[in-house]
This record gives C-alpha cells, structure tokens and sequence, in this order.
C-alpha cells in the first residue's frame, strides 16, 4: 500500500491533480458550449429570420400605360421588393405584363411554380414555357401540362397617375 507522499508524488509524474483535471475538464467543456452558442445563434436566426418578418410589398412602376399595346405580353424589369445593399444586379427581376384592355393589366411572375425557373412566353403558340422541365401554362398563367404543381403567379396591377404599377411581393413556389 502506497503512502500519502508516494501518492502524490504519482500525481505529479503523470500531470494534473485529479481535482485540477476535473477543474480544467469543465472549463473546456464551457467554453466549448459557449462556442456552440456563438455559432448556433445566427444560424438559427437566418433558419427563423424569413418566418418572422416579412419582404414588404411595395408598388413598383413598370411604364406609362401608352406603352403597352391592348392584347400584348411583354416582360417588365423592376426592383425586388427586398434588395440588399450588395445584391446589384440580382436586385432586379421581372414579371410578364398583358394589357387585356384600356384599363386593365394582368402581370404572371417570370418564375415557373416547379422549380422557380425563368418561364418565356411565345406569342405565336400563345403559352408560357418553362425552358427547365418543360413546364407549360396557357396565356391566363393556367397550368398545360408538365411537372408545375400551381399556376404562374399573379402580382396586383394598378394604374396611377398614367403609370402602370405592379405590387412586388415575394414569390411563393409550389
């Protein structure tokens, strides 16, 4: 049996006391949780951030109603609802503007309800198509045939002071 001098000097050839590695063991442990948490709370903020607040919808001008001919489709560039200071060119984005009649405008998103590819319309079919997955929708954004699961969606139009506007907004994929 070992005495209480032989113990200790035991201890000291292997290292730390058992108290002094206990002490350094739960300083270790803290600190690595504290890393944790550093890490851990904006990750979780970006994950919930969107759920909680919202892009703003807001009135963007896309041209003088002259512009636009009765009966046609064009695509309409405008500024998204939330750009961020470094975004640039990304900022920007598009709709498909018609003007059914002398007052009134319908604008689709340019993204396909599927995947969120940039649908085109061809006038001489009179369809919208998704280069993508071959996703089709008719003229009134109604689905033809492929894999989107929703029609093309619809921002609100107005006409202000001569001035065709489209409420930007989010876009919700299917």
């Amino acid at each position: 049996m070992a005495t209480d001098s032989e113990q200790s000097e035991q201890v000291t050839e292997h290292g730390f006391s058992p108290e002094r590695r206990n002490f350094v063991a739960r300083v270790s442990i803290g600190l690595m949780g504290l890393g944790a948490l550093i890490v851990a709370v904006p990750v979780i903020g970006f994950i919930i951030g969107p759920l909680i607040r919202r892009a703003p919808d807001v009135w963007r001008p896309v041209g003088k109603v002259d512009d636009f001919k009765i009966g046609t489709t064009v695509k309409v560039a405008f500024l998204d609802p939330s750009p961020l200071a470094w975004a640039g060119v990304t900022a920007q984005t598009a709709a498909w503007l018609r003007r059914k009649s002398a007052d009134e405008f319908v604008a689709f998103a340019i993204n396909c309800t599927h995947l969120g590819c940039p649908v085109r319309w061809l006038a001489k079919a009179n369809l919208f198509m998704c280069p993508c997955h071959g996703g089709v929708y008719y003229a009134n954004g109604e689905v033809a045939g492929g894999p989107p699961p929703l029609p093309l969606f619809r921002y609100p139009v107005r006409i202000s002071q001569g001035q065709v506007e489209i409420r930007t907004s989010a876009v919700p994929l299917g």
